[in-house]
């Protein structure tokens, strides 16, 4: 039992806690990474951008109505240059091999936004506010708890069973 509760909380995660505004995803340079629209397949009538920045960059799109599949590494510099894949079934994006590209990304479906995804190196791992830092540390807590409790249950377990063993070697 004390290992099911301890799995739990270790493997736990916080989706949904705090809304879904946002996900952090966090990469190790030359790793690649999706970054899902949730779709399953683009209408006839779908317009789909993807955009990088403080400032919206668009890097990639699907206007089914203009015939239009892009991606436009070009922008900011080259930065994405031949490093961008859109999945032109579901409207996903692929990034590979990443270096430079730590930052804030958005998808637009039809001209709502639907998802933000913060993308950090695991150099640069930023710190989360200030509610979300006070139940990671509950969570931590309990995580700690839990573990010296099993200890202490095993420790327990194994004593007795010791000693049980001795008292039954004592009687023959």
């Amino acid at each position: 039992m004390f290992r099911t509760v301890f799995f739990c909380l270790c493997f736990w995660r916080l989706d949904g806690v705090f809304g879904d505004e946002y996900e952090e995803k966090y990469m190790m340079d030359g790793d690649s990474l999706s970054l899902n629209s949730d779709l399953t397949e683009i209408k006839d009538d779908d317009e789909i951008r993807w955009m990088f920045g403080d400032e919206d960059t668009l890097i990639a799109e699907i206007n089914k109505r203009a015939d239009r599949f892009a991606v436009y590494d070009d922008v900011l510099d080259g930065r994405f240059r031949d490093r961008l894949k859109l999945n032109n079934q579901t409207g996903s994006l692929t990034i590979i091999n990443i270096t430079e590209e730590t930052g804030h990304y958005s998808l637009q479906i039809n001209g709502v936004r639907k998802r933000e995804i913060i993308i950090g190196s695991y150099d640069s791992v930023h710190c989360c506010g200030p509610t979300e830092a006070v139940i990671r540390l509950v969570l931590s807590a309990l995580v700690g708890v839990a573990t010296v409790l099993i200890l202490v249950y095993d420790i327990r377990s194994r004593r007795a069973e010791r000693d049980q063993a001795h008292i039954h070697t004592s009687e023959t």
